[in-house]
């Protein structure tokens, strides 16, 4: 009896760390970093000549920090429509990779959804999600909803917030808001190294991708080079790990 107690205890305890709330709570640490930039994100496309409503259906819609950006910068420039398609297709080329590292974990689940888990990852949430992977070998579809949610209202919120307030901020650079999201990554890339215990081979494999993505930028644009580095020094670092 006391077996079953325990074992019953220990599935619930297992439930309620997968729980949607604790998905919220894992997106917190990262929180800042959606705020900051999302707010930066928000006067830039202001100060592009985007009004507070289509600011907001970009957020909605598209929502990608990056792009995001360079839609502003493409606007500005007076660049087609086509030209600004087909830029943000490229950059974004890279969330094909991050879904296909996560997939093993969401087997289970139907395509569509599938879809609904895939359609708000973003960088940082799946950086996250890799480091529940790392520590519990699964990752639950109620939890990842609660972290891909909560990071998608609060990119939404600020971009918002950003575009209201833009009239007071006309140079968000100054302050180095733009490096917030790419400086939580790197963060979150480095506990996930820490985690693995394999620090020696991910640098390793990390010096690959770096060199592979610059040496490419000589022939390719720089999301393709991104994109390329990545695939050849996953791969290498994925022989070399199932070899030892």
């Amino acid at each position: 009896m006391r077996i079953e107690n325990v074992q019953l205890d220990t599935f619930v305890s297992q439930k309620n760390e997968d729980s949607f709330i604790n998905g919220v709570k894992a997106c917190v640490p990262t929180l800042l970093a959606y705020l900051s930039i999302g707010f930066a994100c928000g006067v830039v496309q202001k100060t592009a000549g985007l009004s507070v409503f289509e600011i907001a259906l970009l957020s909605l819609i598209l929502y990608a920090g990056s792009a995001q950006f360079i839609v502003a910068a493409m606007l500005v420039t007076q660049s087609t429509s086509m030209a600004i398609i087909m830029t943000i297709f490229f950059i974004n080329l890279r969330h094909l990779l991050l879904s296909a590292a996560l997939s093993p974990y969401f087997r289970q689940l139907s395509p569509f959804k599938n879809m609904l888990v895939g359609a708000l990852l973003t960088d940082e949430t799946f950086g996250v999600a890799m480091n529940e992977a790392a520590k519990k070998k699964n990752i639950n579809e109620k939890w990842m909803h609660g972290l891909n949610i909560t990071a998608y209202l609060n990119w939404v919120v600020a971009n918002i917030a950003g575009a209201l307030l833009a009239q007071w901020i006309s140079n968000p650079e100054k302050f180095g808001l733009e490096f917030a999201l790419p400086a939580v990554f790197i963060g979150l890339l480095i506990i996930s190294i820490l985690e693995r215990s394999k620090i020696k081979l991910d640098v390793i494999v990390t010096i690959i991708a770096i060199v592979i993505a610059v040496g490419s930028t000589l022939m390719l644009s720089s999301s393709l080079s991104i994109i390329v580095g990545t695939i050849i020094a996953a791969t290498i670092g994925m022989v070399v790990e199932k070899w030892k």
